[in-house]
């Protein structure tokens, strides 16, 4: 397993902000405001797009990696979440995935092909997205794929974080909810990880919840006319006893899909195994 960056460890906040600092900041309508947009790179563009109460940064330790590699990485704030906007209703996939596609045809050229990549909630949302562009969509790759219907019942051992819990309790719940949902190994909850689920989720405004739980990903895989490439952790905690029958509806829909499962990663497979999730994803995109 790997050891998360010392730098970011000791300042996560910090850490993050250097790295934004280093994308280019785009805007795009969403509700009543706009959608936030941050970009690094030059080459084939690469659209991201995070999971429920997340933000651009679930993708940190990728976006300069994939830059490096030659790729113009575009990382979203979707809407309602992070910085972005609170997207109005309706507030379903179709809804949500309206504005994130006016933003990629507004920021990507119109003889650029995307690829794009969705986390979890993301995937649901790029999914609609991936319906909408059509021809010009490169490849869809899904990461701990959600849009599969309600998951099987299990234990929910979730804190939830509110203003009457003080600064510790919420450091407190915030590596609870880390170590139960999103990371295999209790070594990868460090300071980055609680700091993160702490301003993500302070910031989220979007219920992303009810949407993952729909079948909208499944109805939209057959009219996908690009590659699909689909990823998950062998201890996704969101698919425990149900990621075979994941995998099974997915070649359902799609038999040509390409499916892989890390061994010992949980949920946030692009965090935890960041330097396999790169290879991977370079492979599929390159």
């Amino acid at each position: 397993m790997q050891a998360l960056i010392t730098e970011a460890e000791v300042d996560p906040e910090g850490w993050l902000n250097d790295i934004v600092s280093r994308a280019e900041h785009k805007e795009t309508l969403c509700g009543d405001g706009n959608m936030v947009w941050h970009i690094w790179g030059k080459g084939p563009p690469v659209v991201l797009l995070h999971g429920g109460h997340g933000a651009w940064n679930h993708w940190c330790r990728n976006v300069e990696q994939l830059a490096a590699s030659g790729f113009q990485v575009i990382a979203a704030d979707l809407p309602g979440l992070g910085m972005s906007y609170d997207p109005g209703p309706p507030y379903t996939a179709d809804g949500i995935a309206k504005i994130v596609y006016y933003g990629i045809t507004r920021l990507v050229h119109e003889n650029d092909a995307v690829h794009l990549v969705g986390f979890s909630f993301g995937s649901v949302i790029g999914a609609v997205v991936a319906e909408m562009l059509e021809s010009r969509l490169a490849s869809f790759n899904v990461v701990g794929a959600a849009g599969f219907g309600p998951r099987e019942r299990i234990r929910d051992s979730m804190v939830r974080i509110h203003g009457g819990l003080s600064q510790e309790e919420k450091l407190v719940a915030a590596k609870n909810n880390m170590e139960w949902l999103m990371l295999a190994d209790p070594k990868n909850v460090g300071k980055l990880a609680t700091f993160m689920q702490l301003q993500n989720s302070g910031r989220a405004r979007t219920l992303s919840r009810p949407i993952s739980m729909t079948l909208r990903l499944l109805e939209a895989l057959p009219n996908i006319l690009a590659p699909l490439n689909a990823l998950w952790g062998e201890l996704d905690r969101t698919t425990m006893g149900s990621l075979e029958s994941r995998i099974t509806m997915l070649k359902e829909e799609r038999p040509d899909a390409n499916v892989n499962v890390f061994d010992g990663i949980g949920h946030w497979t692009q965090f935890e195994a960041a330097d396999r999730f790169n290879d991977w994803i370079i492979d599929k995109i390159a």
